[in-house]
């Protein structure tokens, strides 16, 4: 009689890798820029001109950490969800890549380097961590009891950049709330473009968003009001922090960015939509943050 194999026990790196898979890390792209334009101002602004390389070090796990939670949360709490929904059936939670289990504990550990990061950053962020925390459990709950699920999204997002100019600062900055007002609305408005595409599983369900709720014109006009609003909140943070000429060239590169991901996602045509998320919302965090390191340097940020 033939002996049975056991069934082989995952390693750690077969655990995290589908983990890492399942948290999109490399989307980070999307807010790190942000948050490092905000951490080098502050340097300039408020502190001695040089990059403080520990502080930005602490701000990146921080960062990464508090996202890698929040996604982690999100896919645990919407996996019946997903598991219905054809596009996102093949996930790493209802596919059985990533366990529930394994998933709660790598979101755990994230938490636990965010927590980390902020004590080791100043007693107001460690203060203010567990404020940034609520928005990311909340975001995945929100698409069950509002419309405006995409707003909780664009709060959440708004934290990254004003939690950086404390985490240099350690005060209170109204040109950090400005940065990370624009950059929620950023996202919410594309978090907007991309809920377009589960318009009939989210009615089948009873999950709520706008495309759902308004239909997808209504969407596409919507994420075309956030951006603008974007665009002034960005002219605004320009003009409060005096920013010099690469900074505006930035603006203008992120302007010609909207322009052409409205242009390519249409309500009849979506067809081009991950290019319009994916590729252009990635494209406008970099090209931004080259730009705004640029200007930093020519006025005096030691590099």
């Amino acid at each position: 009689m033939s002996a049975v194999s056991p069934t082989p026990v995952p390693t750690t790196a077969g655990r995290v890798k589908p983990f890492l898979r399942l948290v999109m890390i490399e989307h980070s792209v999307f807010a790190l820029p942000f948050a490092y334009i905000a951490a080098l101002t502050a340097m300039l602004l408020d502190g001695d001109g040089g990059i403080q390389w520990w502080t930005l070090l602490l701000v990146t796990v921080a960062m990464v950490g508090l996202r890698t939670f929040a996604m982690a949360c999100n896919r645990i709490i919407d996996r019946e969800i997903d598991a219905r929904n054809p596009r996102t059936a093949g996930r790493e939670i209802p596919s059985g890549a990533v366990s529930v289990r394994s998933a709660w504990t790598g979101a755990l550990i994230a938490l636990a380097f965010f927590l980390g990061a902020a004590a080791l950053l100043n007693p107001l962020c460690l203060a203010l961590a567990p404020l940034a925390v609520v928005p990311m459990v909340v975001y995945p709950y929100g698409k069950r009891f509002t419309n405006f699920p995409h707003a909780i999204l664009g709060l959440a997002q708004a934290m990254g950049p004003i939690g950086a100019w404390l985490a240099v600062s350690g005060s209170w900055s109204w040109d950090a709330v400005l940065l990370g007002l624009a950059v929620g609305v950023w996202i919410g408005g594309f978090d907007l473009i991309f809920a377009c595409q589960d318009v009939a599983a989210d009615r089948a369900e009873g999950v709520k968003s706008v495309p759902a709720r308004f239909g997808i014109p209504a969407a596409l006009y919507g994420a075309r009001a956030c951006h603008a609003v974007a665009m002034g909140l960005l002219v605004w943070y320009a003009l409060a922090t005096h920013a010099g000429a690469f900074f505006w060239l930035g603006l203008a590169i992120v302007a010609s960015a909207f322009l052409y991901e409205h242009s390519i996602v249409k309500p009849g045509d979506l067809s081009r939509l991950n290019r319009a998320f994916f590729t252009v919302n990635g494209f406008i965090g970099i090209a931004l943050f080259v730009c705004a390191l640029l200007d930093l340097a020519v006025r005096g940020l030691g590099l």
